[in-house]
């Protein structure tokens, strides 16, 4: 299969870790719950962990492959005062200010 689109996620926080098994087939992620989060490859989507924290999905069909790193993103998707979760590489997270103390 000759890969055409890409779409890379970047996993951020202490203790978060993606692996891929049987063959870009299984997604596993731990994301800081209780239990590891599974999630099934599409046919036409493979998927690559270059680090632990760095995931490739990359396929064919550019809407698999876009709505399969969509779904990977909403498993923890970043949250705007540490910026911990997952992430696309090219994305920009707005911070925003904490509680201020007196």
């Amino acid at each position: 299969m000759e890969a055409k689109f890409f779409r890379f996620l970047k996993i951020v926080g202490v203790g978060f870790k993606a692996r891929a098994e049987s063959e870009g087939r299984l997604l596993y992620l731990k994301l800081g719950y209780s239990h590891e989060v599974e999630l099934t490859v599409p046919p036409a989507v493979r998927v690559f962990c270059y680090k632990p924290n760095v995931v490739c999905c990359t396929g064919i069909d550019k809407q698999r492959v876009h709505q399969f790193a969509a779904a990977v993103r909403s498993c923890k998707p970043p949250e705007v005062y540490k910026g911990k979760g997952i992430m696309y590489i090219d994305e920009v997270i707005k911070k925003k200010q904490g509680k201020k103390s007196k």
